[in-house]
């Protein structure tokens, strides 16, 4: 029978190889100070770091004006939150313009005459003397009682109260201040386009208690309604008749 080989064990390495196979070993990543670990000092100059590096960039913010090249801008590169910029603020709304018309009061005041009272009526704009000499004859009955000439001024007011009106009505139906008689510019445009312009008589009724007529018929109240010559005038319940005439009426 074959014999049998024997192995023999392998040589132990020597002492000198262990240590120095030892020395020849790097040391671990992160040098002497990891291994000592991290203490509360290092996290004090960790923190003041971070504090010095945060006062620096407000610093910067500050005097950039924190437009598009400011604080937005810087933390969106830096990794911090991106800051929207502000949103303009609504527009204000359009202020009342100032009314600068005649309040009521006011023109109650600028619409007196001499003896302190306040009338009821204004001129209009297209206001005219007139060119022709119209009169007013007052009948009572069959009988010409009073002629009123109404060629001297624009207006005339007709009434109850004798120290206002132009045309005194005694009649207790009649308001203070009944009706006005009023010239006015008028302009008229034919069908070929020619312009004319006369200035013609008108009445108007200031919300009288009873009413103005002409020719028995009322009119309305606060609209001027045009005369012609020969019209009758009444006012209330007077039976006094007012005719309209002018020098070249037949």
């Amino acid at each position: 029978m074959p014999r049998s080989r024997s192995r023999s064990p392998p040589p132990r390495p020597s002492n000198s190889t262990s240590n120095s196979y030892r020395s020849n070993r790097s040391p671990p990543r992160g040098g002497g100070d990891r291994d000592r670990g991290y203490t509360a000092a290092d996290r004090e100059r960790e923190a003041a770091g971070n504090r010095r590096k945060y006062d620096e960039r407000s610093d910067r913010d500050r005097r950039g004006g924190g437009g598009e090249s400011g604080s937005g801008r810087r933390d969106a590169r830096e990794g911090g939150p991106v800051m929207k910029e502000p949103s303009p603020p609504p527009a204000a709304k359009e202020a009342a313009k100032p009314n600068f018309g005649l309040s009521g009061a006011l023109a109650a005041e600028t619409n007196t005459n001499a003896a302190g009272v306040t009338l009821k009526y204004n001129e209009p704009p297209e206001a005219r003397k007139p060119s022709l000499n119209w009169r007013l004859y007052v009948f009572k009955g069959k009988d010409q009682v009073d002629i009123f000439h109404i060629h001297r001024q624009s207006a005339y007011l007709a009434g109850r109260d004798a120290a206002t009106v132009d045309i005194p009505i005694a009649h207790p139906s009649c308001s203070k201040q009944h009706a006005v008689i009023q010239f006015r510019l008028i302009r008229h445009r034919n069908e070929f386009g020619d312009e004319s312009v006369a200035v013609k008589p008108f009445i108007i009724d200031l919300d009288s208690t009873n009413g103005t007529f002409v020719n028995d018929k009322e009119i309305p109240a606060s609209r001027y309604y045009e005369l012609k010559a020969s019209d009758v005038l009444k006012f209330g319940q007077s039976t006094r008749e007012y005719v309209l005439l002018h020098e070249e009426a037949a």
